[in-house]
């Protein structure tokens, strides 16, 4: 991403927000504050934020509240949650419906900025399929809506494809054709927690090879006519697990 990230924190501790905002600037990054979680909303309609930052309990509107009307207006965009409390049914509500993480105050900074540092980087589809008009549709959807699309037929090349983070398989299986299945098997030699998507033509004729699919992690089976809004949905998940692996490695962080 060649722009600054811009983020939004939420806190109705003001001086707490400013100071984040403040060294996120020094970051490089472009930060704003609010003070509410109606500041929050108000600042969502008017501006396309990258991530926003927001503290769990907040007067009128707290931040599982918030959560859930900015999962409303963009399911893509990744909320942490910030809190004094490291466990507690309000936070564990929230991340099972979606939000990425919640960090523990006072924020591990370092960890913070390496999650911003990472969501700022390319997201990138590996598209394996024989069929050509598939790989021509969802290469073309995916690079509008912001992927860096790459294809390999037949699983060709697909060995030498690199791994930047953030990237995700796309696997087309049809029936009588393991090519996908075969290209699956060998990138999983290589790179055995590659997030991948499955997508199938006819449920019936193929169930066995959608089993073996999913046996080494695949993250989904989607079926055909596959619908752009299930499959930038099954991406959003992959994102945000993804993200959240990386802040799962401190003590401070709660994840479900």
């Amino acid at each position: 991403m060649s722009r600054a990230l811009r983020i939004l924190v939420v806190d109705d501790d003001w001086p707490m927000a400013k100071s984040l905002v403040d060294i996120l600037k020094v970051k490089g990054y472009s930060a704003e504050a609010a003070n509410s979680g109606s500041k929050a909303l108000e600042r969502m309609v008017e501006d396309q934020f990258d991530c926003v930052l927001t503290d769990i309990k907040m007067p009128e509107v707290n931040g599982v509240e918030l959560f859930r009307e900015i999962n409303a207006l963009r399911p893509e965009l990744p909320v942490v949650f910030m809190t004094a409390y490291a466990t507690g049914e309000l936070v564990k509500e929230g991340l099972r419906e979606g939000a990425v993480a919640s960090l523990v105050k006072p924020l591990d900074i370092d960890l913070l900025l390496c999650f911003l540092h990472r969501l700022g980087e390319e997201r990138s589809v590996v598209i394996v399929s024989d069929d050509a008009q598939f790989s021509r549709i969802w290469g073309q959807e995916l690079t509008e809506r912001g992927f860096a699309v790459t294809v390999v037929g037949n699983g060709k090349g697909l060995e030498e494809t690199p791994r930047p983070h953030g990237q995700v398989l796309l696997v087309s299986l049809k029936a009588g054709d393991d090519t996908g299945l075969t290209a699956l098997r060998k990138i999983r030699t290589r790179y055995a927690h590659l997030p991948v998507i499955v997508v199938a033509d006819q449920r019936e004729e193929i169930v066995a090879l959608i089993e073996h699919a999913l046996e080494p992690s695949a993250h989904t089976c989607l079926y055909e006519p596959l619908r752009t809004e299930e499959l930038i949905r099954a991406l959003t998940q992959i994102r945000r697990m993804e993200l959240g692996k990386l802040l799962l490695r401190s003590p401070s962080t709660l994840l479900v």
